[in-house]
């Protein structure tokens, strides 16, 4: 992430602190080669290895406390206005800073909800109110991910720019997919073809290589987040693929659905072309109703319910997420109101946030029909940032 990047999000960081009022961010951490705390990347642009506390006011201040052998290294990055750097302990410059700010609400970097709100470990933690016991602070800490969310989801002009190239680039691989798919052909040769045009173009994976693209041929195949399999193409079989590229450190997560004519078969069968209909006209009728305020869990239950109405079985997961620089970014989820997403379906929708929209339906004897859109919501309303795909890709 550039330098300017990184300044921007602290920047909106900071009115974030003021509309939630909230004093102070602070994220601590220790040798974050072995353990990264995700808003590293985003508000800081380097590690470190010593204990270390990046902070962040809503009076604009940016002060790092940091080990000295990493002074010159925070310098030259020149994302923080003021370096505190210590030699034996953290304890007394932390304590300086604290004391000088004097913070009534800090948030730091933990979450029962936000995995990406939760970098500090238990045992940072337990270091972290040794070094406070005899301070008024450490009886002051909030959860950070009201601030993660909200800075990880609000996109800015400059990161809607990189989405949608990643967007066009993860779309041209899909269509190199199409005259690549044939029977005989394997999941596996399938995936291994993408991530050729993937490594071949320079760009890196939305998600971990070894399922990144999840390919899926005909009935009974493999779980939505298991790897591409040694299960061949076959006429009568309908194809998914969920794929995305990640290009200048943002993220594309799409999915697009194939079928394979059988023999003699000029058109796809009605019962396949039903199931991508439904498919299709859920996400339109999720999409028409994003906008600011409304909660992930009605927006999810629009489409669910019209795929259920239509004959079919709800899908296990839940309708959409969203994407930045990693696949599943941002806190508010489009899901249903289930124990294992806590509360990310209740949250409110904000503009700028980029959701994918993907439902997904099982054609009985045929395969998953499934289709995988992005959108930015906007003041009013929201709008796609995919091409949709508006008819099933055939295979001859």
């Amino acid at each position: 992430m550039t330098k300017e990047l990184i300044l921007e999000k602290q920047k909106q960081a900071v009115e974030i602190l003021k509309e939630k009022d909230i004093d102070m961010w602070m994220t601590f951490v220790r040798e974050t080669g072995n353990i990264k705390d995700p808003m590293l990347d985003m508000i800081v642009g380097t590690g470190a290895t010593w204990h270390s506390a990046f902070i962040i006011t809503k009076e604009g201040e940016t002060v790092a406390v940091i080990g000295s052998l990493e002074k010159a290294n925070m310098e030259t990055v020149g994302t923080f206005k003021r370096i505190a750097p210590y030699l034996k302990s953290v304890k007394e410059d932390l304590i300086k800073v604290l004391s000088e700010i004097d913070p009534k609400k800090i948030a730091i970097n933990f979450s029962r909800n936000s995995s990406l709100a939760d970098g500090l470990t238990y045992g940072c933690y337990l270091e972290l109110i040794e070094l406070l016991k005899d301070t008024p602070y450490k009886d002051r800490f909030i959860s950070s991910e009201e601030i993660v969310a909200a800075l990880r989801g609000r996109k800015s002009t400059k990161e809607l720019t990189l989405m949608k190239d990643s967007i066009k680039e993860t779309l041209s691989i899909f269509d190199e997919v199409t005259g690549f798919l044939q029977p005989g052909k394997s999941e596996k040769d399938v995936a291994e073809f993408v991530r050729n045009r993937v490594k071949e173009k320079g760009f890196d994976f939305a998600w971990d290589e070894e399922h990144c693209p999840a390919v899926f041929t005909g009935p009974d195949t493999a779980g939505a987040h298991s790897g591409p399999t040694d299960r061949k193409i076959e006429r009568g079989h309908v194809i998914n693929m969920d794929f995305g590229v990640k290009k200048n450190s943002y993220c594309a997560d799409l999915q697009r659905t194939w079928y394979v004519l059988k023999e003699g078969e000029t058109e796809v069968p009605a019962e396949v072309l039903k199931g991508f209909n439904v498919i299709k006209e859920s996400i339109q009728l999720a999409a028409k109703a994003v906008k600011p305020g409304m909660k992930g869990w009605e927006i999810d239950n629009i489409a669910r319910s019209y795929i259920v109405e239509n004959g079919y079985e709800e899908y296990p997961h839940g309708l959409g997420h969203q994407v930045g620089r990693v696949a599943h970014d941002g806190g508010a989820l489009l899901g249903p109101r289930w124990e294992r997403y806590g509360n990310l379906p209740y949250m409110e929708l904000e503009e700028n946030q980029v959701f994918t929209i993907e439902p997904r339906l099982t054609i009985p004897g045929y395969g998953i029909a499934t289709i995988e859109e992005e959108v930015v919501v906007t003041k009013d309303g929201c709008e796609f940032l995919s091409d949709n795909q508006t008819e099933i890709y055939i295979i001859k």
